[in-house]
């Protein structure tokens, strides 16, 4: 858990969470903060498995789980390919737009180039390609609330990102969706108190409504399972994970789109997994042991 990514406090919060959860059902538990001394901390553990609580790079991005590869050590969520294509927005929509998986269009621009104008037609959304926990995000609108163009003096993900992946804007609903091994668990709808739903409205107390099950109809809740499911096989992913989406009410089934698929969704207080595990009636060490179960599972195989 921890480790040095913009996801930092909200990994060992997950940490936290699960390790108690762990211990709870009987297990013992070493915890490690990741650091540049990992692979030495792993070696003197010794665990029959690792749960990787981390969030965003290198955790989630393929590089640690190279190293539990080359360790030998068995793990939890998914394993190196996969990790490295669904951390890289544009590699997802590679991988799951030719099977039909309904996603935004869009292109990667240089940062720089936002300052010359826009690279498509306002409203936009532009991110970095391979951050998670809305980290980065800014809604380009009509008005111009960058400035038109963005001004190079004006606090955004320009400045720190020297590439953005740029997106069309997708009116509507925030919806989502988890997978534990091979079911859907349900859809939960977001509803900020203010803005959107970003990294602050995730994270915070009571800074967003989650309603669970969403109040949507049965044909948009069964398409974000079925469409969860698909993405969660076609990336090769193992154990947990999340699929995020935004739905255009006005357009029915046809304003639904994956904007992607995370790999090692949160296990915090606030965390959607865990919420919905709740509404099917499933504990939170529960939930955890069946990714323990999983991850065992998968590795015997």
């Amino acid at each position: 858990m921890g480790g040095w990514s913009a996801e930092r406090e909200v990994s060992l919060m997950s940490g936290a969470g699960v390790a108690e959860a762990l211990e709870s059902l009987g297990h013992r538990v070493t915890r490690i903060d990741m650091a540049r001394d990992v692979a030495v901390r792993l070696a003197e553990a010794t665990p029959d498995l690792v749960f990787n609580a981390l969030h965003g790079t290198p955790g989630e991005d393929g590089s640690v789980q190279g190293l539990l590869d080359l360790m030998g050590l068995r793990y939890t969520h998914s394993g190196l390919a996969t990790s490295v294509i669904a951390i890289d927005k544009v590699l997802t929509k590679q991988a799951l737009v030719p099977h039909g998986v309904p996603m935004p269009g869009g292109r990667v621009v240089k940062s720089a180039d936002l300052f010359d104008g826009d690279p498509i037609a306002r409203p936009y959304v532009v991110k970095p390609v391979n951050e998670g926990s809305s980290v980065g995000i800014a809604i380009v609108t009509q008005a111009g609330n960058y400035g038109n163009p963005i001004g190079h003096d004006v606090a955004g993900p320009w400045q720190d990102f020297e590439e953005l992946l740029a997106e069309p804007y997708i009116r509507g609903r925030e919806l989502t969706t988890a997978v534990l091994g091979n079911r859907a668990l349900g859809v939960t709808e977001l509803k900020p108190k203010t803005g959107w739903y970003d990294y602050d409205a995730k994270y915070t107390d009571g800074m967003t409504e989650h309603v669970c099950p969403a109040a949507i109809p049965d044909t948009i809740a069964d398409a974000c399972k079925s469409l969860a499911l698909e993405a969660h096989r076609l990336l090769g992913c193992k154990g947990c994970s999340r699929a995020d989406f935004r739905w255009d009410d006005e357009r029915g089934v046809d304003g639904l789109f994956l904007l992607e698929v995370n790999t090692q969704p949160g296990m915090t207080a606030l965390s959607l997994v865990p919420e919905q595990a709740r509404h099917i009636g499933m504990s939170y060490a529960e939930l955890v042991q069946a990714i323990v179960d999983e991850a065992l599972k998968d590795s015997a195989q």
